[in-house]
């Protein structure tokens, strides 16, 4: 009786209300708009209550009331003491659990699907935007999602199921996206638009803009920089009339600059390069997203402070059970499989501030799954609601309005029948904004058990197995064969069909008393019509069953399963090393710790210093906290080393002990594009931006004794981008293997890669197009910079003469525009920058070394060189080094005069030589490379070793702290089992800085290791695969790292 009086209560007042599904739940209805029928007070309100409240992640009413009212909450507390006045629907949550609905940081929702760029056979330079907007595409501050914002009732609908009240949500598309709103998964926008600009957007990523630059990671981070830049110099310029013009997409961003950040960065290395340019321009409280492999270097995230948004898309297994084709499958991949679930705990142990997002996911509805698994994986349940709700919304300033069941909030209510976070748990219905979404029943009746249903005087016993809303059944015949029956429940009333021999038996009835009767009327297999009934058996097996956990049965008939039995991981040896869990780096090689340098005692070793001591037999080498102490014959540690310090000894009997080898062009660990060639200079653009710390040929080069390296940009442009010079500090943060002691350098560039006009028609456009023109490139650019230093002077001139009052009342003189391009340039002019220029003839290395004179500044190396043995000696007068290939030649015709002996001609003219590898592969045996200076033009042997460790520090200006074994430089040794220039010696060890990246023995180790954890975890892979079903698994495919070169070009940034 009470629940039809409850039933009829609700429909009266639905009817008076003007229906509970309407937009009357949501708020008054808006006052500008004509009235259409009767107006509508939203008078009626909803009462939730005898429901486990949660107010928040930290507060719990155990018999708790929330009322809902004009789409927001207006009471929420215990039930005895929380109440309404006025006329209210009342609803019995008694065993639900009311929750604050889900808020996704990082959303998509109701905006435009952003269009990739079409492939066009010719560059675009500038914008086609109409208006008076910025010049590139990918800067689109002034984007507004409020404004494009254009719900789909289905993408609504599925957020709401998967229980998200509120999402803030950007049109994702470029590097600056514009300003995000808060929005609630509703039909309607006007009542969907919570807050229509509630952050400001941006990534490294261009997005669908078909212009060509930025062609790569370094080149989004320059623009991103120039436009903080601009946006400064326009706030300050624009109102005195002396921006050159309006320019709206600038206007935008001043404006939208106040708004809180959110950075689309993805990997935890785009994570730290953002927070790095943030912090240059005083951006805090940013919130970045990630990719879900965060806890890989969860502790330096932890120290940026930025706050996370994390996805749940952790990656699916593959199909392991080829092993030839499972060996495809990276180890990085195997353990980011295993590990990725735990990305959410390991952050939070680390002190990262959390909130979940469904980003990522194809199925909306697999969110909470995600979140759950977060959760067993060690995330408290605490903060997994904090993530799921409050986090997001004060991050927002939102917290007055989401992420909580206070009063004042909007009417977001999550309903669920247990726990959040228990696997068992069902979302019931989710009220948002006062508008209910219903899911499952509140009290759904529990059919499982054995019925006897009485058919025309005949017994039929169906067995019912399932939960709500996947109930099967089925029948026994002769009391062995089960039979499927098809079963419907609709609220009370059930319909089932069983197959007879006479034909089927269709039967439709009310349930009564809790399950445990049903009845009705059917039809039999001759058509008649019959009463039937079912009483459910209540013996003690059935009582036990009804009381077990719930079994969610099969989609097919109860048909035996073939049984799978569970297979045992690979043990994990105690032997050796132990790679479960976190390496460093992450990839091949990677160690379970972090390496730390050493104290070390060399002894009894030929030592070769490149310094005035030359080559030492039977020699010592004492290195400790990472620099050189001493090197000589029968050394006293006792005397040279703190107390209490006891040194590793190592037997350097039969071994050379040298510097660790210089490469001063390379192109490895570099992430997306090592080349932003769109534009005939790229001087703004930084190699360092784009440092990649997971390069597994780092350790190959270690391995063959390489302990430093310039990573320059490629030859695709006249004047290219800034370099970096790192250490291979394996194991390292991207920023931490920038060398500190380096100065800056720049690549230049000469020849056919330059010019672009052998690319074909489509390639005309882009100036020079000649070698002329490249002469002319460098005149032009050169002197714009030196006319920006004067700009410059002037300017502080005149605040030095400006009165304080005019500066205090913004009448000072305007800051000249800081340009990042011509800011280099102008760092050259003065001597703070140098230069490596790609080069090959001798009448182009003439032409830049005239320029260099002429503007007043000198080229300090030139890289290539193959034609340099030509001009020797001109080079020794500009005071250029060259830095060549030992004994490359004919690949290409602007090398066809290259000659072995370049090397040895260089070198005997007085010019510092040294030879680089500019391959990834050459770079593993440049001791080799160093010998042929011996083999073609017979330089001493020492002086040929130079060639790779002394010289190309010379080179980089860093031979005051490397590039030879000299007290007080860095300990870069490295220990060779034979001659180093011997084709038979091999690194034993490569210390960097003391620390011993590479040791032969520990490689062993290290190898046995990864074969041991891969067996691990394929066969964990396996038995996942195996349990879920092979069929879903995808098949594994070859990863192909490809090696960049000086005329890679690639737009890998989109």
């Amino acid at each position: 009786m009470r629940t039809s009086q409850r039933i009829l209560s609700l429909s009266m007042l639905a009817v008076l209300s003007g229906g509970i599904c309407g937009s009357s739940w949501a708020q008054t209805p808006d006052p500008t708009f004509p009235v259409n029928g009767t107006y509508d007070k939203a008078l009626v309100a909803t009462v939730l209550e005898h429901a486990t409240v949660h107010l928040d992640a930290t507060t719990t009413v155990n018999d708790g009331t929330v009322v809902l009212h004009r789409g927001r909450i207006v009471a929420a507390g215990p039930s005895a003491t929380t109440s309404f006045a006025g006329p209210a629907v009342r609803l019995d949550m008694t065993g639900l659990h009311l929750y604050p609905s889900f808020v996704d940081i990082h959303s998509d929702f109701g905006t435009p699907e952003v269009q990739r760029a079409g492939w066009s056979r010719t560059p675009q330079d500038l914008s086609d935007k109409k208006g008076a907007y910025g010049w590139n595409e990918a800067v689109r501050p002034e984007t507004s999602a409020a404004q494009e914002f254009d719900p789909s009732e289905d993408a609504a609908r599925d957020l709401r199921k998967a229980g998200f009240g509120a999402v803030l949500t950007h049109v994702q598309d470029g590097v600056v996206r514009g300003t995000g709103a808060v929005v609630l998964p509703l039909d309607d926008p006007r009542e969907a638009l919570l807050a229509p600009d509630a952050s400001f957007h941006m990534s490294f990523r261009k997005g669908s803009s078909s212009q060509n630059y930025p062609s790569s990671l370094m080149g989004a981070t320059a623009l991103l920089r120039q436009t903080h830049l601009d946006a400064q110099w326009y706030a300050e310029a624009a109102p005195r009339g002396m921006a050159g013009g309006t320019n709206l997409s600038l206007e935008a961003f001043v404006e939208a600059s106040a708004l809180p950040r959110v950075f689309s960065a993805g990997g935890w290395k785009d994570v730290l390069r953002a927070d790095a340019v943030l912090d240059e321009f005083g951006v805090t409280d940013v919130v970045m997203l990630g990719s879900g492999d965060g806890y890989q270097r969860a502790e330096a995230l932890a120290a940026t402070g930025a706050r996370m948004a994390i996805p749940v898309d952790y990656p699916a297994g593959y199909d392991v059970s080829d092993p030839h084709l499972a060996r495809m499958i990276g180890l990085d991949e195997l353990k980011h499989w295993e590990l990725a679930p735990s990305n959410a705990s390991r952050l939070h142990k680390a002190g990262v501030p959390l909130a979940f997002t469904a980003h990522g996911l194809s199925d909306v509805s697999e969110f909470l799954a995600g979140v759950r698994k977060a959760v067993d994986e060690g995330l408290p349940e605490e903060e997994a609601l904090n993530a799921l709700t409050s986090n997001p919304a004060t991050w927002l300033g939102l917290q007055k309005d989401l992420g909580s069941l206070r009063a004042g909030r909007v009417a977001n209510v999550l309903v669920t029948d247990g726990p959040l976070f228990e696997s068992g748990t069902h979302l019931v219905e989710h009220w948002v904004a006062g508008q209910p979404t219903p899911m499952r029943d509140r009290h759904p009746l529990d059919l499982a058990g054995t019925y006897n249903v009485n058919v025309d005087d005949s017994v039929y016993v169906v067995a019912v197995k399932g939960e709500p809303g996947k109930w099967k059944a089925s029948w026994t015949v002769n009391d062995s064969t089960d039979v499927k029956v098809p079963l419907t429940l609709d609220n009370r009333t059930v319909v089932l069909r069983l197959a007879t021999n006479d034909g089927p038996i269709r039967l439709t009835g009310n349930v009564w008393m809790e399950s445990r009767i049903w009845e009705g009327t059917g039809q039999t297999a001759d058509g008649s019509w019959t009463d039937w009934s079912a009483i459910r058996n209540a013996d003690e097996e059935e009582q036990a069953a009804a009381s077990a956990p719930e079994v969610v049965a099969d989609d097919d008939a109860f048909e035996a399963e073939e049984e799978v039995a569970e297979v045992p991981a690979a043990p994990v040896s105690n032997d050796g090393l132990d790679l479960t869990g976190v390496v460093y780096p992450f990839t091949a090689y990677g160690m379970s710790e972090r390496l730390d340098a050493e104290t070390v005692w060399i002894r009894n070793a030929t030592v070769w210093t490149c310094e005035e001591e030359g080559v030492m037999e039977r020699a010592d080498v004492l290195f400790h906290n990472g620099a050189l102490v001493a090197i000589g014959q029968d050394l006293n540690p006792a005397t040279m080393l703190p107390a209490g310090v006891t040194p590793l000894e190592i037997d350097g009997s039969g071994k050379h002990v040298t510097p660790g080898v210089i490469d001063e062009h390379t192109h490895i660990a570099v992430d997306r594009g090592v080349n932003e060639g769109t534009q005939a200079s790229s001087a703004e653009v930084w190699i360092g931006h784009a440092v990649d710390s997971e390069d597994v040929n780092m350790y190959r080069q270690l391995s063959g004794g390489v302990t430093c390296a310039q990573i320059l940009h490629g030859s695709a442009n006249p004047i290219g981008g800034q370099s970096a010079i790192i250490k291979f500090r394996w194991g390292a943060e991207p920023q931490d293997l920038l060398y500190e002691e380096a100065v800056p350098f720049i690549k230049f560039a000469l020849g056919e890669n330059v010019k672009q006009s052998n690319w074909g028609d489509g390639y005309r456009s882009r100036f020079p197009q000649t070698r002329m023109g490249v002469e002319q490139v460098y005149y032009d650019h050169f002197i714009r910079a030196r006319e920006y230093g004067l700009a410059q002077l002037e300017y502080r001139a005149a605040m030095r003469n400006a009165k304080r009052k005019d500066i205090r009342e913004g009448r000072g003189p305007v800051a000249p525009r800081v340009d990042l391009e011509l800011e280099t340039l102008l760092q050259i002019l003065n001597e703070e920058r140098f230069v490596t220029c790609h080069s090959y003839r001798q009448d182009e290395i003439n032409m830049l070394m005239h320029v260099a004179d002429s503007m007043g500044f000198r080229l300090n190396t030139f890289t290539h060189i193959l034609e340099g043995y030509k001009v020797a000696d001109k080079m020794a007068e500009h005071g250029a080094g060259g830095s060549s290939f030992s004994d490359w030649w004919a690949y290409k015709y602007e090398v066809k005069d290259a000659i072995p002996y370049n090397g040895a001609v260089l070198h005997n003219q007085g010019v510092v030589t040294a030879f680089n590898s500019d391959d990834a592969e050459m770079a593993r045996r440049l001791n080799q490379e160093a010998a042929k200076a011996y083999k073609y033009g017979r330089v001493p042997e020492e002086e040929a070793l130079k060639f790779v460790t002394l010289n190309p520090a010379k080179l980089l200006h860093i031979d005051h702290k490397t590039g030879s074994l000299k007290p007080g430089k860095d300990a870069d040794v490295v220990v060779w089992s034979d001659h180093p220039l011997s084709i038979n010696a091999k690194a034993e060890q490569t210390f960097v800085e003391g620390v011993r990246c590479f040791d032969v023995d520990r490689d062993r180790e290290l190898r046995e290791a990864m074969r041991a954890e891969r067996a691990r975890l394929t066969a964990k892979m396996y038995a996942d695969g195996e349990s879920s079903g092979r069929g879903g698994k995808k098949r594994p495919s070859e990863r192909i790292e490809s090696h960049y070169h000086c005329d890679t070009l690639t737009d890998e940034n989109r």
